[in-house]
């Protein structure tokens, strides 16, 4: 056995569910005795009937870095195909090596457990013991290797005893607990007898079997006999107790385990390893059950279960309603991190994309024209991962930002002799990409039935704030609509009535000098008519530019609109009122001088200055400010300059 330790990635999705869980089960019992690190790259897909959520799910096997593995499982059978033959190639390149159970690659180790001698057993007990002739199939996916091997054992037997089998007479479900009652529904409008003994691939279609044809009014075993396959809990716990296979998952979980850690040791053991199924007869076949528990022990086992299924939900339902209740994203982390307090781990990562919160306004409000292709993460994680959150040591910390081929900053850490099981967990919105969470030495993935869901809360409560900030820009967006002006990025006139009103009504108070500036600019129409419009714009934009630029003394400029603009100004003095306007106009002669452009700009102004009476208003005092302005604009009489001629857009 090896004397350094090791660190295997493990592979699974719906974990969830029995069959993974007892697998999962059987490699951390070997773990544990052996000092076998465990990092669980854990999906959720195939359960929402959901293809973009999938999509989010399945990401997380884009995670691992298989370079800094010693070794990989692989359950095989809990995920689509295509994501296999993907994480076969990445493993194949790091040449590391891979143990799959239930599905031979070919190339690595495979565990695979004799399905079809089992199936083949309780088909012919059906049919020699009990008499029936007339059986019906519920099978799993076609693609599966599990569901085809269990259904041509089951054909294979009735083709010996010269049974028919008819296209109608096989349902092909997914595993799921649905299929059971639909494949009963299907074989009672296909016209057809009914059968003598409905044979599932799974317990947890045959379950659901049994109960669709108790609604129709028929019975078990009395008028059909059924089977199931795998012996899970609920099918040991059923009435009438299911006839089905008991597998050795936790075995073949150990098995996984140890062929990495002999392998990485430098021992060289058999590629293809098989282990048997064993089949159990019992009463949902009309055979009498061998070895009744004990009502009571049933009870008590029950009452635990359903009490810790309601603690689970009071938690998942207290976690949502906290989260989303804060109001930013500091309160936020506050509030995750005593919902990871209650889970008991030992360890607890929170680690985001930093583009997580990428807003993308135009997808978000229904936009549907083109969107660049890196508004956001679909498939694998950004560069960068932020850590906002991290707990381990028994404290919270603050780290700092990783690269995601890292996937954790301390996954190879020193656990000072303990044997550590990271499970890392996908945190998306449909198929956007949030980050992942990572959390250790908790027995919460697999001893809550709720777990699935505590992980949803975290993704849609982080999604719930990524809407907020999008609203929060959409909003500054909207605002600068209402208070900038468009074409020059200065105050418009509602901008400015809200910058400097506040300001008016202390000095109105207080009676301190305000002092507002009408800049009118000279000869608009001329820059128009003979240069194109675009010359106009760049003309006012130049304007606002210089008079922006004057404010140096916490004044404000705004564009009144078209060719005026004016300046707001508290606590001002004929002097100051001076030196401003003498600054704007050196400023005009030096963009003159030095801007080549083929005419001249100017500005004619007037200012008003006084303690505002009360009752008055800052319009009041512009229009004052803008007879002055026309009184300069007459006595200058300015004509315009041209340097040279420009053709005319």
């Amino acid at each position: 056995m090896p004397n350094s330790v090791f660190t295997v990635a493990v592979i699974a999705s719906g974990i969830d569910e029995e069959y993974q869980q007892s697998i999962l089960r059987g490699i951390h019992r070997y773990a544990a005795q052996h000092g076998v690190n465990i990092a669980h790259f854990i999906a959720f897909g195939g359960t929402l009937s959901n293809p973009k959520y999938d999509m989010g799910e399945y990401n997380i096997f884009e995670l691992p870095n298989f370079d800094l593995f010693d070794g990989v499982i692989l359950l095989s059978n809990t995920f689509p195909a295509e994501q296999g033959e993907l994480l076969h190639r990445r493993i194949a390149q790091a040449g590391i090596p891979a143990v799959s159970i239930d599905k031979d690659f070919g190339d690595c180790f495979y565990i695979g457990i004799r399905n079809a001698s089992a199936m083949e057993q309780i088909t012919r007990h059906l049919i020699e013991e009990h008499g029936v002739r007339r059986l019906n199939f519920i099978s799993g996916p076609d693609e599966n290797s599990e569901s085809r091997e269990r259904f041509d054992a089951f054909r294979r037997v009735l083709e010996e005893y010269g049974i028919p089998l008819e296209e109608d007479q096989i349902y092909r479900g997914t595993f799921r607990h649905k299929d059971g009652r639909l494949a009963v529904e299907a074989f009672l409008d296909s016209g057809r007898e009914m059968p003598q003994a409905i044979v599932s691939a799974n317990d947890a279609m045959a379950i659901s079997a049994v109960l669709r044809l108790t609604e129709s009014g028929i019975s078990c075993p009395e008028d059909i006999l059924v089977s199931g396959f795998d012996n899970t809990y609920n099918a040991r716990n059923f009435y009438p107790k299911l006839t089905t296979v008991e597998r050795p998952l936790m075995q073949s979980g150990a098995l996984a385990c140890e062929l990495i850690c002999r392998t990485a040791a430098g021992e060289n053991p058999e590629r293809v390893q098989e282990l048997n199924a064993v089949p159990i007869f019992s009463e949902s076949c009309g055979c009498a059950d061998h070895e009744p528990e004990d009502i009571n022990v049933f009870k008590k086992r029950s009452y635990q279960r359903e009490g810790s299924i309601r603690r689970d939900i009071a938690r998942n339902n207290q976690m949502s309603c906290a989260l989303v209740e804060c109001d930013s994203f500091a309160e936020y982390i506050q509030a995750v991190k005593s919902f990871v307090l209650r889970t008991r781990c030992e360890e607890f990562y929170l680690c985001l994309n930093d583009n997580w919160h990428t807003k993308q306004i135009a997808q978000d409000v229904g936009y549907t024209g083109a969107l660049p292709s890196d508004t956001y993460t679909v498939r694998g994680y950004s560069g960068r991962m932020l850590l906002p959150l991290a707990y381990y040591d028994g404290a919270f910390h603050e780290d700092a930002s990783f690269s995601s081929s890292e996937m954790l900053p301390r996954l190879r850490v020193d656990a000072a002799g303990r044997v550590r099981s990271l499970y890392f967990v996908p945190l998306h919105f449909r198929e956007r990409c949030l980050g992942y969470f990572a959390i250790g030495n908790s027995d919460l993935p697999l001893e809550s039935e709720l777990f699935h869901t505590w992980s949803i809360n975290l993704s849609n409560s982080l999604e719930n704030f990524r809407k907020l900030l999008c609203l929060d820009e959409i909003a500054q967006e909207l605002d600068k609509l209402y208070a900038i002006d468009s074409l020059t990025g200065i105050y418009n006139r509602n901008g400015f009535k809200r910058g400097a009103q506040r300001i008016f009504e202390e000095c109105i108070r207080e009676k301190r000098l305000v002092m507002v500036m009408f800049a009118d600019m000279d000869d608009l129409k001329h820059i128009n008519d003979n240069f194109g419009h675009k010359a106009g714009d760049h003309a006012i934009r130049t304007i606002a530019t210089i008079l922006q630029e004057s404010c140096q003394n916490g004044e404000i400029a705004c564009r009144f609109g078209g060719d005026e603009f004016f300046i707001f100004g508290a606590d001002y003095t004929e002097e100051r009122a001076r030196r401003l306007g003498e600054r704007i106009r050196r400023d005009l002669a030096i963009c003159n001088e030095n801007a080549g452009i083929p005419y001249e700009l100017s500005l004619s102004m007037g200012a008003c200055l006084m303690v505002p009476p009360a009752g008055s208003s800052i319009f009041q005092m512009i229009t004052i400010a803008d007879n002055k302005m026309y009184e300069e604009k007459r006595k200058r009489n300015p004509s315009k300059y041209l340097k040279k001629a420009m053709p005319q857009e």
